[in-house]
């Protein structure tokens, strides 16, 4: 059966995170890998709703930036970030190539979405042309779930005004040229998400319905 999407492209995040808090809290999840683009997130929805969920998927080889802000995250908001692992059992060490956490990603956030009716991601259009036409509100029908993305319509300016007028902690490696940041293994400086899986044609791991592969 065909659902019907609420049209919310003309809403401001807020708007876009109270109508999924309203709507389906407490089994709502917002996804977080430590970016701007989540601080922005978890600060609009911790004001929304303090209790609300939100998970990270955790490969093993984050930067220690990026645990670094994890802790500040939660100290700040009183919040426990839920973990789900995408971690090695093989004994081989995470790559950006032939051995890459791609699909243990995608098994993870899977899991993560089990049981809930909608996630919040930190999704921008501008970020890369895989994400060029990233609405705010989808339906996924392979999960069942919705999928929210407040800040599709924002700019790189607009999310540093918001972190910096809110005095929001960040991951410090941004203001190492780090425009995007994933594990430590695979991730270079870079703009938009050029730094991703860096030597390589990769620039999505299929979290958001991408293809896995180059």
């Amino acid at each position: 059966m065909a659902v019907s999407v609420p049209d919310l492209e003309s809403r401001s995040a807020q708007e876009v995170l109270e109508h999924v808090v309203e709507r389906h809290h407490p089994r709502l999840v917002m996804a977080c890998s430590f970016q701007k683009e989540e601080a922005v997130l978890l600060d609009m929805l911790m004001a929304i709703e303090p209790q609300a969920r939100v998970f990270t998927i955790d490969t093993g080889v984050l930067f220690d930036e990026t645990r670094a802000t994890w802790r500040a995250v939660e100290e700040r908001y009183g919040l426990h970030v839920e973990v789900h692992d995408a971690l090695s059992h093989d004994g081989r060490p995470w790559t950006g190539g032939e051995h890459c956490c791609s699909a243990a990603k995608v098994a993870a956030l899977d899991r993560a979405l089990a049981d809930v009716d909608a996630w919040i991601t930190g999704l921008r259009r501008e970020q890369a042309p895989t994400r060029a036409q990233a609405p705010k509100l989808d339906w996924d029908p392979a999960r069942g779930v919705w999928k929210a993305s407040p800040l599709a319509d924002w700019t790189e300016r607009d999310v540093w005004r918001y972190v910096l007028e809110h005095e929001l902690p960040y991951n410090p490696l941004h203001d190492q040229g780090y425009s995007s940041i994933g594990c430590a293994t695979c991730t270079l400086p870079g703009s938009g998400r050029e730094g991703r899986w860096a030597g390589s044609d990769k620039s999505e791991c299929g979290l958001h319905g991408e293809s896995l592969e180059p």
